[in-house]
């Protein structure tokens, strides 16, 4: 199969197709004499593989490693368990980290409601007396 028709069949761009192989996630194709790549089949299946993977949360790192045991022969769902551990774990964590940014997010919009914004600078320059603040905000 050329590189335009496994990229058309796996769903993504010929781009993809050759990074994949310069990283590893497809073995490097033969060339024909013309210099053309000519992929198997199964480089396809491969690709899609990748994807669905990264859709899982697994890094390019952890799918090149995951295809790599898949080829070692031996790999078992109960064997292999961990790398999904592993995201299901890095994506709990995330989620803890999105959760404290939205928590101070929507702290920082009540106080702005209440007339004690975050988002504005003092025109204080270094140096100079500035206006006086009750609570936070500028008094007038």
């Amino acid at each position: 199969m050329k590189i335009g028709q496994v990229a058309q069949e796996a769903g993504v761009s010929v781009d993809t197709v050759r990074f994949y192989e310069r990283r590893g996630v497809l073995p490097v194709a033969e060339r024909r004499p013309s210099g053309y790549r000519i992929f198997s089949p199964a480089s396809v299946e491969r690709i899609r593989m990748a994807k669905a993977l990264q859709e899982l949360g697994f890094t390019l790192d952890e799918v090149i490693a995951a295809l790599a045991a898949h080829d070692q022969g031996g790999a078992t769902c109960e064997g292999e368990r961990w790398r999904l551990e592993a995201v299901v774990d890095r994506l709990d964590a995330r989620i803890a980290e999105l959760a404290r940014a939205r928590q101070a997010a929507v702290e920082s919009l009540h106080d702005c409601r209440a007339g004690r914004c975050r988002l504005t600078l003092s025109t204080t320059r270094p140096g100079q007396a500035g206006p006086e603040r009750a609570g936070g905000a500028r008094a007038g």
